[in-house]
């Protein structure tokens, strides 16, 4: 009897290597992979299921790369976020969630028009309410009850002109903006 095979991206998802396909792709294309102690990079490749699985040092520390940009704004603009209330607006994967998380944030409010995306990890995180489903420019404002004090932003599809006005009716007077800028979601058509 031949033995189960899946293709590798897959399983390190089923086997909780990587949050998402994508990641896992990710990972495999980074050489980041060793099964049965060879190093794949074929993220289709087909391998048994019960194959030895390791990762070799996972590069990004958070649940997808968009940590890592928020990250590099922070350190380079000395953005405090230790102790702080901060909303991430097309919070997806959770990234951006992640990372405030990671450096202190006391809550983040993780709001996104989709639903089922962010990781498991932070879903169950107590800091991090879920406002999945919800479009910025039409959330009530009773779903996020005490004033944001940073917001960080990183839409698609949409110019950044339709969402900061809305981002702006949630947050205290001195609180700190960060926006990742599409060109392409900006330009004129």
């Amino acid at each position: 009897m031949a033995k189960s095979s899946e293709r590798l991206d897959k399983l390190l998802v089923d086997k909780g290597f990587a949050p998402t396909r994508e990641r896992a792709q990710s990972l495999v294309l980074a050489a980041k992979v060793l099964v049965n102690g060879q190093v794949l990079t074929k993220a289709g490749q087909k391998v048994p299921k019960d194959s030895e699985i390791r990762i070799i040092a996972d590069a990004i520390p958070y649940v997808s790369r968009g940590g890592l940009k928020l990250e590099h704004a922070i350190r380079a603009f000395s953005i405090e976020v230790s102790g702080r209330i901060a909303m991430d607006v097309g919070s997806s994967t959770g990234g951006f969630t992640d990372c405030l998380l990671s450096f202190g944030a006391r809550r983040v409010y993780a709001v996104d028009v989709g639903y089922g995306q962010l990781a498991l990890k932070l879903r169950n995180d107590p800091r991090v309410i879920p406002l999945e489903r919800k479009n910025i420019r039409y959330l009530p404002a009773e779903l996020i009850p005490e004033p944001v004090q940073i917001a960080v932003i990183d839409t698609s599809f949409i110019s950044l002109k339709l969402v900061i006005p809305s981002v702006l009716n949630f947050l205290e007077a001195e609180a700190v903006l960060v926006a990742l800028i599409k060109p392409q979601f900006e330009a004129g058509r």
